[in-house]
């Protein structure tokens, strides 16, 4: 009877679990994140142009880079785990989950990564998905460490148990000294900053309003010192607000009725300089993203001597170091699923912008007397030949 019921069930789909959820009870308590995730995203990447190009700026350097794998030395040119990075999903190409992997971790703190394939195979992880870490929740086990995580979206909740041999979570962080489950994010140490930008941004804005000057005072000198009744100061007032404030009324002038004088209260230029702050807060987001501000067009910075040597530094001191967090937690948690001694690495020698640093390696190598075909070979990053270790001729 029970073989002839699991006969008529479907057979088992490669389907993300987030993507129709269900209610699902049990043990454990998760732990909410301590900061505001939709907040931060929403004041620094959708309203801050510094935020927002700085985020982008690395994301889509670290989807343009080609991975490679390897087995020990041996470089696969074609094997499942390379093929899973490449197409990892049916809506995503590599580079774009690549993209969304980086965006997640520089905005959040946190990245969680879904693996989904099928049950009772030796490959089972054929899909990645890059969850939104806001609706990711840990639940700690009874040892401290995180033994599930709860997804919840619409007021309904599926939980992603990880005490299977291959855990259906990847949790990717950036260190957080003050907790032990969640990381910390570029934007949240950039915050103050990043108010600064926009508090700055809406008061030009305010000035551009107000025909970009400060208001003036109307003086009443009125018989034996009498003050406006109140029906006088309010049709003043909007008559003011609707007549001569905004761009469209600038350099109008101002009709005045009797015992009404206008005093212009005027800005000195240094008071009314807001460029300078934001181009002050604008390099300390860059600072804490390490993006160069030369590469983000902030006006001011010397300390690159040119474009060229700070898009070097960029690459070296902050794409490539993340790039390599990223492959090596892919690597270290998909391993299982696909052998042993499996290492995910960035392809460096397609990076253009490193190009000068290869050529001056390849220069100095070459140079070399002492050192064989192999060796030579080995310090640019290829593999033996046969009948290369003899010292090249000069």
């Amino acid at each position: 009877m029970f073989d002839l019921l699991r006969k008529l069930l479907p057979p088992e789909r490669k389907a993300s679990r987030t993507a129709r959820v269900i209610a699902v009870e049990g043990g454990g308590r998760a732990r909410w994140t301590p900061r505001d995730y939709a907040a931060l995203a929403r004041e620094g990447y959708t309203k801050n142009a510094i935020v927002h190009r700085a985020v982008r700026l690395i994301a889509e350097s670290i989807g343009g880079l080609t991975l490679l794998l390897y087995e020990g030395a041996i470089e696969h040119d074609t094997h499942p785990l390379l093929d899973l990075v490449r197409r990892p999903n049916p809506r995503q190409d590599g580079a774009s989950f690549l993209e969304s992997v980086a965006s997640y971790l520089l905005l959040s703190g946190n990245v969680y990564i879904e693996a989904v394939g099928l049950t009772g195979e030796a490959t089972s992880v054929r899909e990645l998905y890059a969850l939104r870490p806001d609706r990711m929740k840990v639940v700690p086990g009874p040892d401290g460490w995180p033994q599930a995580y709860d997804y919840t979206v619409c007021g309904q909740t599926v939980r992603f148990d990880q005490t299977a041999a291959q855990p259906p979570i990847l949790q990717l962080t950036l260190f957080n000294p003050l907790d032990d489950y969640y990381g910390f994010s570029p934007l949240e140490a950039a915050a103050s900053a990043v108010d600064l930008h926009n508090a700055a941004a809406r008061w030009n804005k305010a000035l551009l309003d107000n025909a970009a000057r400060p208001s003036g005072a109307l003086v009443y000198d009125g018989a034996d010192g009498a003050p406006l009744s109140e029906p006088q100061f309010e049709r003043l007032k909007s008559e003011l607000e609707r007549q001569y404030q905004g761009t469209a009324n600038a350099g109008r002038p101002l009709v005045l009725e009797g015992g009404l004088d206008w005093k212009q209260m005027a800005l000195s230029p240094k008071d009314m300089d807001f460029l300078e702050a934001k181009h002050a807060a604008a390099r300390e987001i860059a600072l804490a993203f390490g993006v160069p501000p030369m590469l983000l067009a902030i006006p001011g910075d010397n300390t690159y001597s040119n474009y060229q040597e700070a898009n070097r530094v960029f690459w070296r001191q902050t794409v490539l170091p993340l790039a390599n967090r990223i492959a090596g937690a892919l690597t270290q948690w998909l391993s299982p699923s696909f052998g042993v001694d499996l290492t995910l690495a960035p392809d460096i020698d397609r990076i253009e912008a490193l190009s000068p640093d290869r050529a001056a390696l390849w220069d100095r190598v070459s140079k070399a007397p002492f050192l064989t075909v192999n060796e030579k070979r080995a310090a640019t990053g290829y593999g033996a030949l046969d009948g290369g270790d003899t010292v090249s001729p000069q």
